[in-house]
């Protein structure tokens, strides 16, 4: 039996019949189609939407559109648009006897989303925003709201016969002025906007935005269902107001001697969350009863739950579920009620597009306005005002409002769906347009090696959980900052970004310090701020300045790369995508930091250390002023180790540091000319030529780097030199294993491009290149050494070419180093330059 189901054209006389057995079927090989069937029928609905919806994503990724785009689109074609145009596609997966289960599981959706985002939204956080963000935000709504109402006289049909001209001129109104946070979160943090002055004032703005279209939302919602001025309509206002007045000084109350019962870092109860779930459902039922939507009782109990742990508890429990399979439906259903085919004539579409313009326009002049008279430039008051165009859910909840209340009809619900997306869709474009931040004057000193001695050293440490942290410490304790050369530390704290609610929740970064943390990623965040504020407290000429960056892991190296050129250091420092095990082995925790850290050697502007954490007492840190470490610098030459010698030589002025240089030289087998005729009389052999110039340079640049070095620490007895002569690979490995087991880090070059005899073979057996040979042999489990190794990479403007590895040198840049070598020849001049097998320092007059 087929049962049609009409609700909204039911009338008295017309009888619903149900049938029990029409919920399940009995299967196919009872001859039955489950498309006759609710349940099966539901399912193959979720499915659709599900699908059209990710299909969407992934397209419009690329461009960087929202998601509620996607989300609307995926309706749109299943509806009568495009695929429901087919009359038996529409009869077989949306018939009209479905409609009521689809709509209700999408309502219970948005019920409990809109719960969500009472719980989300932080209404301290209001009171502490700057008034330029509320000046931000009210000049954004104001002129599209007056735009809004007065585009009414376009579209409502038979203007003089109305009932509705007012609670038509508020929906198109409360429509074209709100802006979506969620959106503009994410639009902001996809355009690496989001720390950025402008994206800031744009967040506070759309939070101060967001809340004051709930409250209209409520309002227009009380009008409309109640625009006669009649008794019951002051009866719902005083019930609504009764409401939410017991919500604030009863359930609130309620709630916060749950959260003080509960012990900090313990779950909460499931008694407690299965109550606040169904008190989810109960506040939904009271409000509809009492005359509002029942969306409003959802949002209201949202608003009473204190932001905290519990907060987010709530918010981690219900996001999946609701934002990835039920939220999808309540869109699609905007985009199934939704026929693009009743638009027509080019008169409607250049009505829609001039009425989008002046939207933009109003909330564009309305902000520039006000950038102005705060001292910002034209292009980043235009670009605040095309951000809050951003829209999202409250205006399809307010469109299905009118829609179902019979103030829009299906052409008014159409153009004003096609409005949203279009006004949503221009933001990314235009911002591209109208707003292009200023470019970096570019900077001369990107390498430790080029840094001056008495100047500020400025370093970028990257973190991405607080087990970084501790060795990072010790090696930021042993760069020996000093009143002359003191040491300003950017700690960027990597944070992936997902689509979850809870984790855009830490971009707001307003949150007291004496507030209790969100969720996981926020306790990480702050206990990593923490460790470093408490490292800087205790630390001489030291400063910390925090930062973080959420993105994708695809696109973190540029944050990267970004901060490192906009705060102008010499050094980034990145942790090992493997950590050690109780064993003793190298065991990896996530493989997309070794993609972040590959991505950062070949696009980084300035040096990269990475560093492989083995200890380096970082589980019990001693005093700073009794810092005690040794050091070893593994020297083959080339601009690498150059760099790594660089940082070693900051370390060895600390007093607490022992610095062991083990210089590696060419036994008589390598520098012996190999007797082969055929090569001797070949005379087209240009890249032999090549080679032997870069080498004959390289090899100059580390005789005078490697001298000054010498005759800077000849009276210095916490530094021993060693050189090693060896013809191979294997007396490579043989040598570097004789080195005792009391260092507590190795500095080694990366060894980019140089190919050298003496580490041949070591790459064959390479497991991660991104270190190099030598730094690979450090950081396997098959070398029995507990020291840390950071290998180091000098920014000399090189670019990688992926096919074949070989570097492309940047002349200006060793020009550089020849005028950094240039400046300390006269020092050099007065000391002759020792043998090729002399040493400075004896092994018998260093005492550890």
């Amino acid at each position: 039996m087929d049962v049609e189901l009409d609700t909204k054209n039911a009338t008295v006389d017309q009888v619903v019949c149900y049938a029990p057995n029409m919920i399940t079927s009995n299967g196919i090989w009872q001859g039955e189609s489950p498309l006759n069937y609710a349940l099966p029928l539901f399912i193959l609905q979720v499915t659709l939407v599900v699908v059209a919806t990710r299909i969407f994503v992934f397209l419009l990724k690329p461009i960087r559109q929202p998601r509620v785009i996607a989300e609307i689109l995926g309706g749109l074609i299943l509806g009568p648009s495009v695929l429901g145009r087919s009359k038996t596609f529409a009869n077989a997966v949306f018939p009209l006897r479905s409609v009521i289960v689809i709509e209700t599981m999408a309502n219970v959706g948005l019920l409990y989303f809109l719960f969500m985002v009472g719980v989300g939204m932080d209404l301290s956080a209001i009171r502490r925003v700057g008034r330029k963000a509320v000046s931000v935000a009210v000049a954004g709504m104001v002129m599209p709201f007056i735009v809004g109402v007065l585009s009414t006289f376009f579209f409502i049909k038979h203007w003089d016969e109305s009932e509705n001209k007012a609670a038509y001129m508020l929906l198109l109104g409360v429509v074209l002025s709100v802006t979506a946070f969620p959106v503009l979160a994410r639009i902001l943090t996809e355009l690496k906007l989001s720390n950025s002055e402008m994206g800031r004032v744009a967040l506070s703005a759309a939070l101060v935005n967001d809340v004051c279209s709930w409250t209209v939302l409520a309002i227009s919602i009380a009008l409309v269902e109640n625009e006669k001025p009649t008794l019951a309509s002051v009866m719902v206002v005083l019930s609504s107001v009764a409401f939410i007045a017991f919500y604030a000084f009863a359930v609130r109350p309620l709630i916060a001697w749950v959260i003080r019962k509960t012990p900090e870092g313990e779950n909460f109860s499931d008694l407690y969350i299965c109550l606040i779930l169904s008190g989810v459902m109960v506040s939904g039922f009271v409000t509809d009863a009492l005359g509002t939507h029942s969306v409003v009782g959802g949002f209201v109990f949202g608003l009473v739950i204190p932001h905290g742990p519990l907060s987010v508890a709530l918010i981690e429990k219900l996001e999946d579920f609701m934002s990835g399979l039920l939220l999808p439906l309540f869109f699609a259903i905007s985009g199934l009620n939704t026929n693009l085919g009743l638009i027509k004539g080019v008169h409607m579409w250049g009505i829609i597009f001039f009425i989008v313009i002046m939207a933009c326009i109003g909330k564009i002049a309305g902000t520039i306005l006000v950038a102005l008279s705060y001292g910002m430039s034209i292009n980043e008051g235009a670009a605040l005002g095309l951000l809050m165009n951003s829209k999202g859910l409250v205006e399809m909840i307010v469109l299905n409002f009118g829609r179902d209340s019979k103030i829009l009809d299906a052409e008014s619900f159409a153009i004003m769906v096609t409005i949203t997306i279009l006004m949503t869709g221009i933001i990314v474009p235009g911002l591209s347009i109208v707003y292009r931040p200023a470019r970096i004057i570019s900077y001369k000193k990107r390498t430790v090696q080029l840094s001056k001695r008495d100047a500020e050293l400025r370093v970028l440490v990257c973190v991405h959980t607080p087990r970084n942290v501790p060795t990072i410490i010790n090696l930021l304790e042993a760069s020996n900052p000093t009143k002359k050369s003191p040491i300003c530390i950017y700690v960027l704290n990597l944070i992936e970004l997902t689509g979850h609610s809870s984790t855009l929740l830490i971009q707001q970064n307003i949150r007291k310090s004496d507030q209790p943390s969100l969720n996981r990623s926020q306790a990480q965040s702050d206990h990593i701020i923490n460790a470093f504020a408490n490292y800087e407290q205790h630390a001489a000429f030291v400063s910390i300045q925090p930062l973080t960056a959420m993105s994708p892991y695809s696109t973190m190296h540029e944050d990267i790369c970004n901060y490192a050129e906009n705060k102008r250091v010499a050094f980034i420092i990145l942790p090992f995508h493997k950590q050690q095990t109780v064993d003793g082995g190298m065991e990896p925790t996530n493989m997309a930091i070794r993609s972040i850290n590959q991505n950062v050697l070949a696009n980084s502007p300035c040096s990269v250390g990475i560093l492989v954490d083995k200890g380096l007492h970082g589980s019990n840190r001693m005093p700073l002023d009794q810092v005690s470490h040794n050091v070893a610098v593994l020297y083959f030459g080339g601009p690498d180790d150059r760099e790594a010698l660089s940082y070693a030589w900051r370390m060895c002025e600390h007093p607490g540091i022992c610095l062991t240089i083990m210089r590696f030289t060419p036994g008589e087998e390598v520098t012996k000319p190999k007797r082969d005729h055929k090569r001797s009389v070949d005379p087209d052999e240009p890249r032999v030529l090549t080679v032997e110039t870069d080498k004959d340079n390289d090899k100059e640049l580390d005789e005078k780097l490697m001298h000054l070095f010498r005759i800077s620490h000849a009276n210095n007895e916490s530094v021993l030199y060693i050189e090693k002569t060896v013809n191979n690979g294997e007396e490579t490995v043989a040598a570097i294993r004789s080195m005792d087991d009391m260092h507590d880090l190795f500095i080694v070059g990366r060894g980019r491009g140089m190919i050298s005899q003496l580490t041949a073979g070591l790459t064959d057996w390479s497991e991660c290149p991104e270190l190099g040979a030598i730094g690979d042999l450090l950081a396997s489990s098959d070398f029995a050494s507990s020291a840390s190794v950071l290998v180091v990479q000098q920014y000399i403007g090189a670019e990688l070419d992926e096919g074949d590895g070989i570097v492309t040198p940047d002349y200006n840049a060793m020009q550089k180093h020849e005028d950094f070598i240039s400046q300390i020849s006269h020092h050099s001049a007065t000391t002759p330059p020792p043998s090729e097998r002399s040493t400075v320092f004896s092994v018998e007059s260093f005492h550890r």
